[in-house]
């Protein structure tokens, strides 16, 4: 497409000398613009591809894909309804669960709201997120009427750790001749777990299902039915088939009704992001315009001999095309790679920031995460670098359309 004459007069024009420095200080800045927004939006959308991700995992890992509640009061034939459940294709596991929000206390003076979960110790043991994120203590010791299981972050609020009591405060209290009277109960911590989500293990504690049937008042009987599926984006058809095969009326909800606002939330300000950070890659592009038409200008002596010499136009057009393309893909080729070796070390960057700062740049509080996640979706990166290189090369044709079109006669008798 270029030959050796055109290649050698761009790489020429592209190195200043004495007097054109500015021309070539443009082109820097056009390349570091088009490098930073081309990494900025692979590491943009690498993290919020991540931060969906890792809440989606978490979401679906603790709760279930489909909760079955019964249409009137709790479940009473709940072992029934689950076998059934159980029996459906495509359904991995049915778990019953008894839950209920509670003030949760401690004897050093830690209080804090909480959602308590019961349910049977061999179903915990199931729950692979929760299994494999004990800290402390076993789920061995979870078993009879006084055990319990914290979040870290519980603990650390409560300042407890395993073996220490916490009591259990139920909203709806006992009524006697008296009036009514808090419902309290102590319960031994005998494990802790950390699921990485702050939301998580912050406000959840898990008891056995009888001890939890005991406390709620929910003697031989479940508030809900937690369903997991194979393919959580396919649960509409299953959802059909617990409604027709559970024996008594049901409400079926799925993890898509009970989080779609919030993830398309992370959609709608994903397309946002993308949308803006297009916007600096189109601003670096049109620096590859303005510094192409001031060398144009400041080569038109130049461009008239290299046109008397015998150059056609075509020529020239390609030397100036070449000039801008270089600086379009050298910058976007910079950015891909700035921008995914940033995202393969990105904690660790954070850590050493944070660690400079003294800051806290990820606050679990806010971002619900406590490390900061970044999935590198590699057709999404493909379209950002095609985006650039596109973006690059519309930028070198007016430019050099407009070199082509110099007249040498005008030019020459302009100098």
């Amino acid at each position: 497409m270029f030959n050796a004459f055109e290649r050698a007069v761009a790489f020429r024009y592209l190195r200043a000398r004495k007097g054109e420095r500015f021309v070539s200080v443009i082109a820097i800045f056009s390349l570091v613009g088009i490098a930073l927004g081309v990494a900025t939006l692979i590491i943009v959308m690498s993290v919020m591809n991540g931060f969906r991700a890792e809440l989606l995992g978490r979401i679906l890992g603790l709760n279930g894909h489909i909760g079955v509640y019964a249409a009137e009061g709790p479940f009473r034939d709940y072992d029934a309804v689950t076998n059934r459940i159980r029996a459906i294709p495509g359904i991995v596991s049915a778990t019953p669960i008894v839950e209920g929000q509670v003030l949760i206390t401690s004897e050093r003076g830690g209080a804090s709201g909480g959602l308590a979960r019961g349910i049977r110790p061999e179903d915990l043991r199931e729950r692979r997120i929760i299994a494999d994120g004990i800290r402390w203590g076993s789920l061995a010791d979870f078993q009879g009427e006084d055990a319990i299981i914290l979040g870290t972050r519980l603990a650390n609020r409560l300042r407890v750790t395993v073996g220490d009591s916490v009591s259990l405060v139920a909203p709806q209290g006992r009524t006697t001749v008296f009036g009514t009277v808090p419902r309290v109960k102590s319960y031994q911590v005998v494990a802790l777990f950390d699921v990485g989500m702050n939301e998580y293990d912050s406000s959840f504690v898990f008891l056995p299902l009888e001890a939890a049937q005991l406390y709620f008042q929910q003697r031989g009987a479940a508030t809900q039915i937690e369903v997991f599926v194979q393919d959580p984006t396919r649960v509409r058809t299953i959802m059909r088939e617990i409604r027709e095969r559970a024996g008594s009326p049901v409400t079926v909800l799925s993890w898509q009704d009970a989080n779609s606002s919030f993830f398309n939330a992370v959609q709608v300000e994903r397309n946002v992001m993308f949308l803006i950070l297009t916007l600096i890659i189109i601003v670096a592009a049109f620096n590859i315009v303005s510094s192409l038409i001031m060398m144009v200008k400041d080569k038109g002596r130049d461009i008239a001999i290299l046109r008397t010499m015998g150059a056609t136009r075509g020529a020239v057009m390609r030397i100036f095309l070449l000039c801008g393309a270089s600086v379009g893909v050298l910058g976007t080729l910079i950015g891909f790679l700035i921008g995914v070796v940033f995202c393969w070390n990105i904690e660790s960057i954070r850590q050493a920031l944070q660690s400079l700062s003294g800051t806290e740049l990820f606050s679990p509080e806010v971002y619900f995460l406590t490390r900061l996640p970044a999935i590198l979706d590699y057709n999404e990166v493909a379209q950002v670098v095609g985006m650039g290189l596109v973006l690059s090369l519309l930028a070198t044709l007016y430019p050099s359309w407009r070199a082509a079109k110099t007249d040498p006669v005008e030019a020459l008798r302009n100098e």
